[in-house]
């Protein structure tokens, strides 16, 4: 069994992106790991050079920035990566640059993959998801945010990233059929320096929107203090290993209040019976079980 993995970057010193963790965390179980970088002004070539290992190979693309539809431009570059992958690998691990994965999940991924490589009713794999918020305190738990989604997928030409890179689909729409893998993503998106996630953010914007929308929807008092009106959970877990040193320069303030949240009855009461429950109502699901 032969794994590649992959992932597109651009900026990544300037937005504060943890990709050379992203990476560290991927190659141990990877055979090569293809890094896309766009076009940046800053050092991030330098920092996917100083990791230390010959399985990574890097490749360079240029980002439309003209293209401002619904984050497309992220799916394009997410397939010209893929499409770097050498025809012998059998499975793709795609990570995003601000995603990471526990050591302790290695065995479960591994297991998932030996055991469906040979049943081609399986196109993909799936992950549970932690999206920390504001510290690495915090995770966020609301409807609003996913809680699975697809991060290895056959090395198949008609399975491509699907709409803003979040999952995949077939090249005629068609979901993915996945099994689990009983694995975690860890999603540091948004656990960065106040001030560079207001960069980042209205940079994010504007591969959905025009630079009017941006300044004009863009709260910056609100990121840079971190105020969410969300539910947020205390995370109680490890994190993984390769994010410590990130972990200990953590230096920004970052305050939550569960009395401070103001959301719908319906949300709430929604929030509740899942939580009660599991299941979640109305789930938005990019992909079929089987």
């Amino acid at each position: 069994m032969k794994v590649a993995g992959f992932t597109i970057v651009r900026n990544a010193e300037k937005f504060d992106y943890p990709v050379k963790e992203s990476i560290l965390s991927v190659l141990p179980i990877v055979d090569i790991f293809i890094v896309s970088i766009g076009q940046s002004e800053d050092n991030t070539e330098g920092i996917i050079r100083s990791i230390p290992s010959d399985k990574i190979k890097i490749v360079h693309s240029v980002w439309d920035d003209n293209l401002r539809e619904g984050g497309k431009v992220l799916a394009i570059e997410t397939n010209k990566a893929k499409e770097q992958i050498p025809s012998d690998i059998d499975w793709c691990f795609y990570i995003q640059s601000d995603e990471v994965i526990n050591e302790n999940d290695y065995e479960k991924i591994q297991q998932a993959m030996k055991e469906n490589l040979y049943n081609p009713d399986v196109e993909g794999l799936l992950f549970n998801y932690y999206h920390f918020f504001g510290n690495y305190d915090y995770i966020a738990t609301s409807r609003k945010w996913y809680r699975k989604e697809i991060r290895i997928i056959r090395n198949n030409k008609d399975i491509l990233s699907y709409k803003d890179a979040q999952g995949f689909r077939k090249l005629n729409n068609e979901k993915l059929k996945v099994k689990e893998t009983g694995a975690y993503i860890y999603h540091y998106g948004w656990v960065r320096h106040p001030k560079a996630q207001l960069e980042k953010q209205k940079n994010f914007h504007k591969l959905w929107h025009d630079d009017e929308w941006v300044k004009q929807h863009i709260d910056e008092e609100k990121i840079l203090n971190y105020k969410v009106n969300d539910i947020l959970e205390k995370f109680n877990g490890k994190h993984p290993f390769v994010m410590k040193d990130r972990i200990e320069k953590y230096n920004w303030h970052f305050n939550y209040s569960k009395d401070d949240i103001k959301l719908p009855f319906k949300e709430k009461l929604l929030y509740k019976f899942e939580q009660l429950t599991g299941y979640r109502v109305g789930e938005y699901k990019n992909y079929r079980m089987i």
